[in-house]
């Protein structure tokens, strides 16, 4: 069984989290710059076994799609290409940026840190394959 690897995809920079090889536990792995994230899935890819690609689905409150998704559609297109074997799931991903900060208030994070954005977005990658391994149970 491999691991699922899920994507808070942005701009500038894209959160990354996966799952334990059992896929019972998703933690944030990393933040790796958006130019950079089709060469960094395939590094990883080949160092570790990953099943399934989970893609947060960037949607405003009303469940259509958010003006985020014409910069993601590109990227999703580039990664079949490259990657025609790995299957993608896209996953909504209304709130996970909200439930990051909550979490790192929670977790007694210091306003200093909780500033850092990168975190954040593993934070966020992180909570959507929470979400996404729930929505399988």
């Amino acid at each position: 069984m491999g691991r699922i690897l899920a994507i808070d995809f942005g701009r500038k920079r894209t959160g990354i989290a996966v799952t334990d090889p059992l896929q019972i536990v998703a933690n944030g792995l990393t933040t790796v710059a958006t130019h950079t994230l089709i060469d960094f899935l395939q590094s990883y890819v080949k160092s570790e076994p990953v099943e399934l690609i989970v893609v947060g689905l960037p949607k405003q409150l009303n469940g259509q799609p958010s003006e985020s998704t014409k910069w993601l559609e590109p990227f999703l297109n580039r990664l079949r290409k490259v990657m025609p074997d790995m299957p993608v799931v896209m996953y909504d991903e209304r709130f996970t940026s909200t439930l990051a900060h909550r979490a790192m208030i929670d977790g007694g994070m210091k306003k200093m840190d909780r500033r850092n954005k990168e975190v954040v977005d593993s934070i966020a990658a992180a909570i959507i394959l929470n979400d996404y391994l729930q929505s399988r149970r």
